[in-house]
This record gives structure tokens, C-alpha cells and sequence, in this order.
């Protein structure tokens, strides 16, 4: 038009500018706009409000914001214009601020006002700011459908179910989007039954086929409810009205699957679609770590870079997990690197993980770097800096930080003190635990949890104190759960007091054993005091409540390539480089002193034989392998998903002095660094 010759007026720029809002094309907005200036637009109310809502949707707040100043005239669409870019953006404050300078200028707010406020306030979970806003709306205007679906839409996502129900209960005329909204809500509120009851509901109050969103948030609501069954029926009643196509329904359920631990329904479905972007991938990395499946995470992660899509922020924030839990470095050190290079690192999500990923590959100084780095830090960001502090075994550093968190004005919660219980335990610090626990409930006004009882007795437990602990637990407030009991179960078989772990094994069985480890512990400590009858009986038991041992597993990562050993393993391609390694290292083992202790073997077996199930275990084979395929100047780091037994604890302390080599094992409970013939654990674990 405009290299015709085609004479352009005000009404031609707004429709245009439209076009760029709606493709986010922030440069061609602004040449737009400079276009604007040089016919000597820029005063007009109607191109300069288009102009705003342009730069607001396209990322250029702060232009859109100085446009919004330079403004001789405005009406009530300028302002609300304004205040909608400083909602999309999340700035709640600021959009507050603009509403109040709008009144004491004389302009009058309207229900748009009010629907672009709700949306700021909504996004940054201000109930107070949202209710007040109910109550002006309430003095000011009538409650149209618009105004009140935004209504509800804020108190759902404050939290605040009771609240929208009677906001939903007051609007005379519902629309789908208004019942569409109301089922969000209850499943961003966890109200999950009562979703599926509202839908029922809703399907015979109005006409025609429910839309893809509907669909979409039953579909989150059965995935909250771990229901499979559920999650299927939705699934073909999708199919059934077609919606098999739509990219929003397909990767909602491809989620649903995952973290309903159905990853080969999962994997069909996404071979099955027409369409998949990096979301789709995404949702079952994520449902693939929900699930402790991190291997499958990473098959997958590679699946989507080799048909050539690109990660997003969802994507890493389901992969650095997975580098976490199999304690995957070289993952994830190039994940950081992908991070950095795509501006992902301003995330405070992102960084969070990243530390989390580093404390759990035991690369502390790492994670204290990006920790350090970070502008803006959350109670999330300093919890999980102590929580890594506290599995590496450095508890007074945990300390430290949490006492520079109380000074930089951060607020402790909950989750704070269970990091700092649990760093107290893993380093011995049993003074300064008591104190931490008495204080959170006198100076924090926090009331202690089930999880804070727990490290409490898992302290006193390890530091032998097992009268104390015991004690502990029966003047608990609650009723104790036989997880509590497990932890004191636990110190009984560190300290061979079969006594009492007979008397706690039969609170766990009144209880109900929560899982296989109550009927290991018990197992473990009757065949260390070679009562094997009584072990046999256990094992019988177990059996009978259909719970099935889980086998001791070690991952180690070499090259980018993480390989995994169960004990006795002979499936790796290198096993028989691997036995024969270890052999040379038993054999130089007994030369330096090194004993087998035989009471970590809890077969009924010869004591030979006993020596050669003790070498076979799982971390000794993946430490071969790291000996005979890593550098000699790497640190080896294995991953075991039990724990590192006591056998194996003093073997890898013998060689690090053999290998010369620095060995770093990371069990269920904390990591071991050993170097030159110690622990940095201290032998306390």
C-alpha cells in the first residue's frame, strides 16, 4: 500500500499494529511506528493506544510504557490498554499503581479496568488486592459475565475454592467460558472430584459438544488423580469428537500418560500424532522423572534433538532433573551451556534446578557459583543450596547459609528447616539440630511436620542415642507413621540393637509397612546376629504382603554414555575388563590391610563365598568401570539408589590410595567423597 502510493490514514495504522500484536513482531512495529511519526500521528489518541498495545504484547513494555507518558490526550481505552501490558508482563504493583493515578487524574475506571487488574493481581496470587477489587466491582458496576468469569478465574488461581464457587453460583448467565473457567479451578485447587461432577453438570446445562479446553483440563485432572482408567476414557471420547488432531488435547494427554507412569501408552500416542512440538516431548521427560525413569528421560530428550526440535524452558526443566538423579555431570554441564547460550539462566526455575543438579553430582562449588550469580533468589533457591550443603556432608556451611538467608530478609519455611535438620544429620550436629528444631516453632512460628519428627529422630538415631529417640517418638503430638518408626529401625541396625528393632519392626507391622525397607532392615539386622530362622520368617512375611525386594543398582556416567550395574551383573559389554580389575584390587585391598566383613552379606553362605558376593555389589563394579574407561585426573562418580553398604564404604577408601583416584558415591541418603584412604563423611553415615 504504502509503495503504491496509497495515502494511509489514522484508521489504517490501528488494524496494522493489530497484525503485530498478534505476531509478537516487535521490529515492525517499530517501524510502524516510525512511519507514524513522520505523517505526524503520534498525537492521535486512537494510533497511539494501538501503538501500546503493541509494544505490550511484543516485549517492549518499557516503550510502550514511555509512549503511554509522552501522551498529550488519553481515554479510558489508553489507560486500560496500558495497565493490560503491565498485567501480561506479571507486574501487579504497577498496574495497582496505574488504576489509582487513572482515578486521581478524574478518569473513570470500567469493567475492562477492572478485568485487566484481575489478571495482574491473579497472576501474582494477591487475595487481599483481589478481594478488594471484588468489593469496588461490587459498589461500582454490574457483575457482567466477563467481569465476574474474571472474578473467578483470580480466586482460583489465589487458591481460594470456597470463594469462586460463590462467584460461580452468582452468575445468573454461564457461558462455556465461565464453566470451562469454574473446572479449572477446581483442579488448579486439587478439587478433582468435584470437576468431574461439574462437568456432568454442565454437559445438561448447555447445548453442543464440549470444547478442547474442557477437555484439556479433565484430562490434567485425572493425571492429578494418578487415574489411568479415567484418563483413557477422556482419551477416546477426544477421538471421538475429533480432537485427536488438536496439539493442545494430544499433549495434554501424552502428559497424562506419563505421569500416570504409562509411558508406553505414551510413546504410542506421540507416534501416532500428526503434529508434536517440543511441548510434546516435554510432557514425558517430565512425566518420565515423576516416574524415577531418568534414563527413558534421556532416550527421549535425544529422540526430540535428533528430529530436530529445539528445547525450551519446559523441556530443561524436565532434563536437569534427570542429570540429577543419575547424577548425570556431563549432561548436565551441557545442559547449563544450552541454558546460557538461549538467555534460559534468567529463569529462577532454571537456576534452581542447576543447583540442585550440581549439589546432587556433588560439584557444591559449582552450584554455589550459579547460586552466587543469581540476581533474584526465592526461599526455593536458598532451600535447595542447604538441602545440597547438607547431602555433600557440610553441614555447618548449610549453617552458615541459613543464617545469611535470616540477614538478606528471606523468610524460612518449612522446607528450610527440613534441609537444615537433614544437614544436621548427615554431619553429626546434634546440638545445633535441637536448636534449630526448638526455634522454628518459638521464633518462626512454624509448627513442626511428620518430615521435621522424622530427621529429628534420624539425628538422635545416628548419634547412638536410640533411648532418646525412641522416647522422642512416643511424645510426638501425632500419631507416630511407620515412616518415623523406620528411621529408628534404621539406628538399630547401625548399632545392633536387635532388641529394640524387634519391638519397633512390630509397630511397623500393626501400622502397615510403608514399604520394602522396613522388611530389609529388619532382615539384615536378625542375619548379622545370625538369627537366620527369624530372618527366613521376615523374608516369608514379606513375601506374603507382595513386596518385593528392590536389587541394588549403580549408574556411573562416561563420555556422555550413563551405564548402569546390578550386582553380580555380567550384561556389560566390558564385564569380564571389569571382574578381572576388580580381582587385582581385592588383591591389593588385603595387602594394605583390608578385611571382608561378612556380616554386610546376608546370605546363609561359606565365608568365601561371602567375599565374592561383597565384591560383586553394584558401586564396586561401576568404580572398575570408571577405573578402567575415566582419565586418571577424573573424580568417578556413581549413583547407587540404595544404600552404600558398610563393606563397600571401607573397600572404595582403599581404592582411592590403590587407583590414586578421588571416588564420590551418591546413595538414597547422602554423598560420600573419598580421597587418599578417608571419607568425607567421617565414617558418621
Amino acid at each position: 500500500m504504502v509503495v503504491t502510493g496509497v495515502e494511509t490514514t489514522k484508521y489504517t495504522y490501528p488494524y496494522v499494529l493489530k497484525a503485530c500484536s498478534a505476531l509478537q513482531d516487535l521490529e515492525t512495529g517499530r517501524k510502524i511506528h516510525a512511519q507514524v511519526k513522520k505523517v505526524n500521528l503520534e498525537n492521535d489518541t486512537f494510533v497511539s493506544t494501538a501503538l501500546i498495545d503493541c509494544y505490550s504484547k511484543s516485549g517492549g513494555l518499557v516503550e510502550a510504557k514511555m509512549l503511554f507518558d509522552e501522551m498529550h490526550e488519553r481515554d479510558v481505552v489508553s489507560w486500560n490498554t496500558m495497565i493490560s501490558g503491565f498485567s501480561l508482563h506479571g507486574m501487579g504493583g504497577e498496574a495497582i499503581e496505574l488504576v489509582l493515578e487513572m482515578q486521581r487524574v478524574g478518569e473513570k475506571v470500567n469493567s475492562s479496568t477492572m478485568v485487566s487488574l484481575l489478571q495482574a493481581v491473579a497472576l501474582e496470587g494477591r487475595l487481599p488486592e483481589g478481594k478488594a477489587i471484588h468489593g469496588f466491582c461490587l459498589r461500582k458496576f454490574f457483575l457482567d459475565t466477563v467481569l465476574a468469569t474474571s472474578l473467578l478465574d483470580m480466586y482460583g488461581k489465589c487458591g481460594n475454592l470456597v470463594y469462586a464457587t460463590n462467584v460461580f453460583d452468582a452468575i445468573p448467565l454461564k457461558n462455556e467460558i465461565t464453566w470451562s473457567n469454574m473446572l479449572e479451578v477446581c483442579v488448579s485447587c486439587s478439587s478433582i472430584v468435584e470437576s468431574f461432577n461439574l462437568f456432568c453438570t454442565m454437559r445438561m446445562a448447555i447445548d453442543g459438544s464440549p470444547s478442547p479446553l474442557v477437555l484439556q483440563t479433565l484430562i490434567r485432572g485425572s493425571a492429578k488423580l494418578n487415574d489411568l482408567n479415567t484418563g483413557m476414557q477422556l482419551h477416546c471420547y477426544s477421538t471421538k469428537l475429533g480432537f485427536d488432531v488438536d496439539l493442545m488435547v494430544t499433549n495434554t494427554m501424552l502428559s497424562m500418560y506419563a505421569k500416570c507412569g504409562s509411558l508406553t501408552d505414551a510413546m504410542r500416542l506421540l507416534q501416532k500424532m500428526q503434529f508434536v512440538n517440543s511441548v510434546s516431548y516435554s510432557a514425558i521427560i517430565s512425566g518420565c522423572i515423576q516416574n524415577g525413569c531418568a534414563e527413558e528421560a534421556f532416550k527421549i530428550f535425544h529422540k526430540m534433538q535428533l528430529r530436530g526440535l529445539k528445547p525450551e524452558k519446559a523441556t530443561m526443566m524436565g532434563f536437569l532433573p534427570a542429570c540429577s538423579y543419575l547424577a548425570a555431570l556431563q549432561h548436565g554441564l551441557c545442559g547449563h551451556a544450552f541454558c546460557l547460550v538461549h538467555g534460559f539462566t534468567s529463569d529462577l526455575s532454571i537456576c534452581n534446578a542447576l543447583i540442585d543438579m550440581y549439589t546432587k553430582c556433588g560439584k557444591t562449588h559449582s552450584a554455589w557459583l550459579v547460586f552466587s550469580s543469581m540476581s533474584k533468589k526465592d526461599v526455593v533457591s536458598w532451600n535447595t543450596m542447604i538441602a545440597g550443603f547438607g547431602i555433600n556432608g557440610l553441614g555447618r556451611d548449610a549453617i552458615l547459609l541459613f543464617e545469611t538467608m535470616q540477614n538478606s530478609g528471606c523468610k524460612p519455611d518449612e522446607l528450610t528447616f527440613i534441609a537444615l535438620l537433614s544437614a544436621c544429620s548427615h554431619s553429626g550436629l546434634l546440638t545445633e539440630g535441637k536448636h534449630f528444631f526448638d526455634i522454628m516453632s518459638e521464633e518462626f512460628s512454624i509448627v513442626p511436620t511428620m518430615d521435621h519428627y522424622f530427621c529429628m529422630v534420624d539425628l538422635l538415631g545416628r548419634t547412638g542415642l536410640l533411648s532418646e529417640a525412641h522416647h522422642f517418638i512416643v511424645s510426638m503430638p501425632f500419631d507416630p507413621n511407620s515412616h518415623i518408626w523406620n528411621a529408628l529401625l534404621a539406628a538399630c541396625r547401625i548399632h545392633k540393637n536387635v532388641e529394640l528393632a524387634e519391638e519397633v519392626s512390630l509397630k511397623i507391622q500393626a501400622l502397615g509397612p510403608a514399604s520394602t525397607g522396613n522388611f530389609v532392615l529388619l532382615f539384615n539386622l536378625y542375619t548379622t546376629a545370625h538369627r537366620w530362622k527369624d530372618a527366613a520368617n521376615v523374608r516369608i512375611l514379606q513375601r506374603q504382603l507382595g513386596f518385593k525386594k528392590k536389587p541394588g543398582c549403580s549408574w556411573i556416567e562416561v563420555n556422555g554414555i550413563v551405564h548402569a550395574f546390578i550386582g553380580g551383573d555380567r550384561s556389560h559389554p566390558r564385564s569380564s575388563e571389569i571382574y578381572i580389575e576388580l580381582e587385582k584390587l581385592a588383591s591389593e585391598m588385603k595387602k594394605l590391610g583390608y578385611t571382608a566383613e561378612s556380616d554386610f552379606v546376608y546370605q546363609d553362605v561359606e565365608e568365601e563365598e561371602k567375599e565374592s558376593i561383597l565384591l560383586q555389589h553394584s558401586e564396586k563394579l561401576a568404580v572398575a568401570f570408571g577405573i578402567l574407561s575415566l582419565q586418571g585426573d577424573k573424580t568417578i562418580l556413581v549413583t547407587k539408589n540404595l544404600r552404600v553398604c558398610g563393606d563397600c564404604h571401607t573397600a572404595l577408601k582403599y581404592i582411592t590410595v590403590i587407583a590414586k583416584r578421588d571416588i564420590s558415591v551418591r546413595d538414597t541418603v547422602r554423598f560420600h567423597h573419598f580421597k587418599d584412604g578417608a571419607c568425607s563423611c567421617g565414617d558418621f553415615w
